[in-house]
Order: structure tokens, then C-alpha cells, then sequence
């Protein structure tokens, strides 16, 4: 096979050590074989800048190592700027089995980066990196905070408190002033009914019910626990907020049009933007971008035959929003994501269609970036519109069934 890069170097990269395996010309040995240099070396700051060093005296070029867990972070971050580098999946170069060491994986990564075949993953700019680090976090603060709400829940459940059955949220205005008050002795269900603000007093009589339980001594001291971690999940959340905002601050147009799309709030543009960033350059196609993202299905053919292809493992964070965004589009009435997800969910399931929807979402979201353009609905009639001498027949069809005899005249 034809050389690619003379002087590359291969990874191994683990939590305490890095096994580098750099590979240079070597033209005065027999048949020209390459020289192969094996060094470990281990992963704090001066050992990395150690190995930085050693790399860049050989004259290498091209580095790869394997994208497993986030051992790769570190040496990503020293070496980014001074080498040509392939972040690759470990699953795309596995070691013939029964025969893997650490010297023999970073071999095999040189030798397959030296002849060209290994494929890079995508690894954002640093600025976009930090950017989703803010995501990610705040993504995981919300839902420690929805675990903490839940075991509040049940904390109240323990004792007969049944304010979760009448009020729609017991963290609401509302519901924070009577759990307050829980917390501080109040055990009569009317005086705490009595807290009740807005279109909730409709339901005085209910909430008297609900709220006269037996709390004992150590389910308010619990209470008064998970709700002082409720606030303090609530700062955190507020603060990463603004920290994300200042940092979007150059991208409020492209916020501005994602946002147009149904179904997409404030938070889920700011997770699409960190995720994808706005240079779709990189992503020559939408499907490119569905393919990569693991929001379309995989390839699963045999003799001819296609099957039903699972999705790829794409993105987790990625993928949760534009899940969520479909699910919130799929309430909408009068928009072209919520017929479709209707469309779907009627006969695939609502799990496939909130996939379905979410693959659309991407792919919108790639044009409004590349294209620099605001969302335009295609409207909810738009499949009736597609074909609409087949939803005629149809529906003629249904109610001549029914025993009707039917005519057809257009409206004027």
C-alpha cells in the first residue's frame, strides 16, 4: 500500500500512562521498511509536554489515538496546534483478538494512520469544546434537579400528603408557600388550602383533602432538605445559564432562527448550537449531519435484502434535545412537525415518530445555519396537500363503507 505520512505516531492512551508508537523512514534497511520507535510515557502535564517534545524532534506530522472514555482530553489539549491529529473510534481499528497488548494497539494505529486508513472524528475548536462542557453540565444539573423533585415527591407520599394529585406542579409558586409551611408545623389542610393562588383556588376543596396527611418529625426535616437542595440546584442552573449566554452572545441570529422552529425553546437552540456549532461546512449534506448525529437508520442489508436498521450510536446530548424538541412539536396544532409526528406516531408508535421528527428538526436546523435563513412552516396540510387525490379517494372510500353516498364539490 502507498505511504501517506512518512513520520506519524500512534496512541494508546489510558488513564495513567500513554504507550506512543512513532514510525519515521528508515531507507538505508533492507527493503525500506519504516523505523518504529515504542516510548510510554504518563499522563500528567510535564510528561505530555515530554512527549510533545520528543514527537516534534522525529519531525512527526500526524498523530492518532483512540476516542474511548475521556482519557484522550488531556493529550488532545497538549498536543492540539503543533500535529495534525485523528481522534478515531477504538470499534473502526480494533487488534485481531487474542493478540492485543498496549504496544501492539499503538502499532497498529501508526500503521494504519501511515498508509491513510483511519478516519478522524470530529473534534470541535476550543472555544466550542468549553461551550458544550457548559451544556452538558447544565443538562445534568436539570435532571438532578427532577431526581430531587421526585424524591421530594415521595417523601410527601410518605406522609398522606396528596398535593401532587390536585396541583399540576408542586414546585410552583403555590406549591413552594404550602410545602414551606409543612416544613414549619402547619398540619391543618385548610389553612394550607388557604395558601393556594390563582386559577388553584378552584380546587380549595380537593386541596383541603389532599393536604390533610401525618407528617412526623423526621419526613419535615427531609422536606426542608430537599427543598433547600431544590434552591441550590436552581442557583447553579442560573448561574451556568448566564455563563451560556455570555458566551452565545456572538450567535444570536443563529439562536434567533433556530428558535423559529416548533418545538424548539431558548435552551434546546443553545445545546444545537453547542453541539453543532454554525459552520456547516464541515457537514457537506443534512444527511451527513442525520448520519453522524445517529438520527437516521443504520444499514442493515443481507442477499438483497434490506431490514429494519437500528440507528447509530450518534451524540447523547444531541439526541435527548432534538428527542425533547419533537416531543414538544408534537403539541402543536397548526405546524407541519406536529402532523407529521401524528402521521407517523398513528403508525409506527410515538417513540419512532419523536425519532422521526427529531431527524427533521436536524435537518432543518442544518439549512437555517448554512443558509442563513428564517423557518417557514410548510404547514399542517401539507402531506393532504402532496397527494390529495389519494386522501379524496380514501376518505370517499371510509364513508361509502359507512353507507353514505358522497359527492364531492370544492368549496368556493
Amino acid at each position: 500500500m502507498d505511504v501517506v505520512y512518512e513520520r506519524c505516531c500512534g496512541l494508546d492512551i489510558h488513564k495513567k500512562v500513554v504507550v506512543a508508537c512513532l514510525v519515521t523512514p528508515e531507507d538505508d534497511r533492507a527493503g525500506g521498511a519504516p523505523r518504529k520507535e515504542v516510548r510510554t510515557f504518563g499522563t500528567m502535564t510535564d510528561d505530555l509536554l515530554a512527549l510533545s517534545d520528543w514527537l516534534a524532534a522525529a519531525g512527526c506530522t500526524h498523530v492518532a489515538m483512540e476516542s474511548t472514555g475521556v482519557y484522550w482530553k488531556p493529550v488532545f489539549n497538549l498536543l492540539e496546534g503543533s500535529f495534525a491529529l485523528l481522534l478515531v473510534n477504538a470499534q473502526h481499528v480494533k487488534q485481531v483478538p487474542g493478540r492485543k497488548t498496549d504496544v501492539k494497539d499503538c502499532e497498529w494505529l501508526a500503521d494504519l494512520l501511515r498508509h491513510g486508513l483511519l478516519r478522524g472524528s470530529f473534534v470541535p475548536d476550543r472555544p466550542q469544546r468549553e461551550l458544550r462542557e457548559l451544556t452538558r453540565y447544565r443538562t445534568a444539573l436539570l435532571h438532578e434537579r427532577s431526581a430531587e423533585v421526585n424524591r421530594l415527591q415521595k417523601t410527601l407520599e410518605g406522609a398522606n400528603v396528596k398535593l401532587a394529585s390536585v396541583a399540576t406542579d408542586i414546585m410552583g409558586k403555590s406549591g413552594r408557600e404550602m410545602l414551606a409551611a409543612l416544613v414549619a408545623g402547619e398540619t391543618d389542610g385548610k389553612t394550607l388550602a388557604q395558601l393556594a393562588k390563582g386559577q388553584l383556588r378552584a380546587k380549595l376543596p380537593q386541596l383541603e383533602r389532599a393536604l390533610t396527611g401525618r407528617m412526623s418529625a423526621h419526613q419535615r426535616f427531609l422536606l426542608a432538605q430537599q427543598l433547600a437542595h431544590v434552591d441550590f440546584l436552581d442557583q447553579q442552573l442560573e448561574r451556568v445559564s448566564a455563563e451560556i449566554r455570555e458566551r452565545l452572545r456572538p450567535f444570536e441570529p443563529a439562536l434567533a432562527a433556530l428558535e423559529g422552529i416548533p418545538g424548539v425553546g431558548r435552551r434546546t437552540a443553545e445545546v444545537l448550537v453547542a453541539e453543532l456549532g454554525t459552520d456547516m461546512t464541515r457537514f457537506p449534506t443534512a444527511g451527513h449531519l442525520a448520519s453522524w448525529a445517529g438520527m437516521c437508520p443504520g444499514n442493515n442489508e443481507s442477499a438483497g435484502k434490506r431490514r429494519s436498521g437500528r440507528t447509530r450510536k450518534g451524540s447523547p446530548w444531541l439526541r435527548a434535545a432534538l428527542v425533547e424538541a419533537a416531543r414538544a412539536a408534537a403539541h402543536t396544532k397548526r405546524s407541519y412537525l406536529g402532523a407529521q409526528y401524528r402521521r407517523l406516531a398513528a403508525r409506527r408508535g410515538a417513540k419512532r415518530a419523536a425519532v422521526a421528527v427529531g431527524h427533521t428538526i436536524l435537518v432543518i436546523a442544518h439549512h437555517l445555519l448554512r443558509d442563513g435563513t428564517p423557518y417557514q412552516d410548510l404547514g399542517v396540510t401539507y402531506f393532504d396537500e402532496r397527494d390529495r387525490l389519494a386522501v379524496e379517494r380514501r376518505l370517499v372510500r371510509r364513508l361509502e363503507t359507512l353507507g353514505y353516498s358522497v359527492t364531492l364539490q370544492p368549496a368556493a
